[in-house]
């Protein structure tokens, strides 16, 4: 059984090291990106945000005065057991969240919607938000925290099936000029985009491809995958760059996930994550060893399956 300390004291490590350490597949796609650049502001931004990210770790402090709203995605073995349940592993996600914002510190940007009541800690009602997936193995919890701005850099359009892969670009780039062009986001980013699925499905698949995939990765679908390179590529060419100005650093990576829909739409959301990309991952064993990391590895076959029933991974890799 996984103690219910061990869940907070990890929650917290996870607080500090989003707000702190930029992830290396994020980091290394900045470098590159900043060495494509060719616009004098945007080359500007991108060299002070990497110096940035150098003082941040070496200060120990947030590598961004707005450090977003914090956020859970908890994924559990379907074999794991934790001290005093699910109520309490929501206890402690609240409490390290709370502990971490006075301790790191970060700005705390939760507030209530009408009467802008603030606690102080980015914890009230519905906040933090906690994600649950499960895998049919194993008696881990995989525990990722994502600190997302919670303002903009986001949209969502329903599209039809006759719109096709033109619609799917189209609406694309209409979303990456107005984040540009109005300041909705903070570039260069990870886009990640949903496909399908129901209009709060699809707004969850694009925040979650945008925020819990890493840069480099590809959806296993061949075809989606192409899409994807297409994207990235297509992005960098409207002339915009670091933080809006001129320039082709839009673009980071560009992730999709997709869910099934119904038969007469084709749901669309963009999503872009951050310039400071903040994300953490630990695993918690039952025998209370931690493994810090920074891929969620989220997207696992198991998420994407399309079958009613699920074979066991043993079995598969015994038929194959």
């Amino acid at each position: 059984m996984i103690p219910i300390n061990i869940v907070q004291s990890t929650a917290e490590k996870l607080m500090e090291k989003a707000a702190i350490e930029i992830p290396s597949d994020y980091l290394e796609g900045l470098k590159r990106t900043a060495a494509a650049e060719d616009g004098d502001l945007s080359s500007f931004v991108l060299q002070a945000m990497l110096e940035n990210y150098e003082a941040a770790k070496e200060d120990r402090r947030a590598m961004c005065g707005d450090t977003g709203c914090p956020r859970w995605y908890v994924k559990m073995g379907n074999e794991a057991r934790i001290e005093d349940g699910p109520i309490g592993l929501e206890a402690a996600l609240r409490r390290a969240t709370a502990r971490a914002t006075a301790a790191i510190p970060l700005r705390p940007n939760r507030v209530h919607p009408l009467w802008r009541t603030d606690h102080d800690n980015n914890v009230g009602i519905g906040a933090p938000e906690i994600e649950y997936a499960f895998e049919p193995e194993g008696d881990f919890i995989d525990l990722t925290t994502v600190h997302k701005g919670g303002l903009f850099g986001t949209d969502y359009r329903m599209l039809f099936p006759a719109d096709g892969i033109e619609g799917i670009k189209r609406f694309f780039l209409d979303s990456l000029v107005a984040f540009g062009k109005r300041g909705l986001a903070c570039q260069p980013a990870i886009i990640g985009i949903g496909l399908g699925g129901s209009k709060d499905a699809c707004m969850v698949l694009g925040k979650r491809a945008a925020c819990l995939r890493v840069v480099g990765d590809k959806n296993p679908d061949p075809k989606i995958a192409a899409l994807e390179a297409e994207l990235k590529d297509l992005g960098n060419s409207i002339g915009m760059g670091a933080m809006g100005f001129v320039g082709n650093s839009m673009v980071i990576d560009c992730n999709i996930e997709v869910g099934y829909c119904h038969t007469g739409g084709m749901q669309m959301s963009v999503h872009a994550f951050c310039l400071s990309s903040r994300r953490a991952c630990a695993r918690i064993h039952a025998d209370g060893r931690v493994e810090y990391r920074t891929d969620p590895d989220w997207f696992t076959p198991y998420q994407r399956r399309e079958t009613v029933e699920w074979e066991p991974l043993q079995s598969q890799q015994k038929s194959a």
